[in-house]
């Protein structure tokens, strides 16, 4: 016959290991506390493991060669203004230096042969000027490429003669006889009145304007520029009026 297990032993023989609260609450909160400590490493590395997305990579532009011809012609522009440049401060310079003066205009004489009238507004006259042109540089010579003189009676042009073109030489003089012939030149009343006034009371005023056109020559450089000269005269009443005072500015 089989033999049967020995039998269980009594409940009173079980130990039973009795736990303190004050274990279970310590272990429930180091329990705690490692739960946390081990939690937030993983919270910090997967906060610290995120990167902003990246910006996509700069493509650069295929490189192009500049064509030659606008090498050659920023190449003309800078040689053009180097030129330029060289010029403008050299003539500054010799201006500084030389200190060029106006050429002068004035009338050391005249004669008045005759003012009539063929009706109150119709004037005729005849006029006769010597005018006196100077060079008063010393180191440049200047040539007159223009030259237009007109005969004033109040603000009412009555005649104009022109000087053919000439050089001058330096601190040179030359004279110029100009004969002004006016026919059937129209004035208004007023002027007309106080002209056959002042030929009757024997002082007769006429203005001289002349407009000239320079040209300076300085050895390679030359300078065009132009001139205008203003002059008061006064002469006796015709026929053999002569010139008694006169007052000549010119300027640029």
């Amino acid at each position: 016959m089989l033999s049967l297990p020995p039998p269980p032993p009594p409940l009173s023989t079980r130990q039973t290991k009795k736990i303190s609260p004050d274990q279970i609450v310590i272990s429930k909160q180091s329990i705690k506390q490692h739960s946390q400590e081990s939690e937030a490493p993983n919270y910090v590395t997967t906060k610290s493991t995120r990167q902003p997305p990246l910006p996509p990579p700069l493509r650069q532009p295929p490189f192009q060669r500049t064509n030659p011809i606008i090498w050659f012609a920023a190449v003309l522009c800078l040689i053009f203004s180097l030129v330029l440049i060289f010029f403008g401060v050299a003539t500054l310079i010799i201006f500084l230096g030389i200190k060029p003066k106006n050429p002068t205009f004035d009338i050391p004489n005249a004669n008045l042969n005759a003012v009539y009238f063929d009706s109150p507004e119709y004037f005729n006259g005849d006029f006769t000027l010597l005018a006196n042109i100077t060079n008063p540089n010393r180191k440049i010579d200047v040539r007159f490429e223009s030259l237009d003189v007109e005969l004033f009676f109040s603000d009412r042009v009555i005649s104009t003669q022109s000087i053919q073109p000439f050089t001058q030489r330096r601190r040179e003089s030359r004279l110029e006889s100009l004969h002004f012939v006016s026919s059937l030149v129209f004035l208004p009343k007023d002027l007309g009145v106080n002209l056959e006034g002042q030929v009757q009371g024997n002082r007769v005023k006429y203005n001289v304007r002349g407009t000239f056109k320079v040209r300076v020559s300085m050895g390679f450089f030359h300078l065009s520029y132009w001139l205008h000269s203003r002059c008061q005269i006064e002469m006796t009443g015709p026929p053999t009026g002569v010139l008694v005072a006169r007052k000549c500015i010119t300027k640029r």
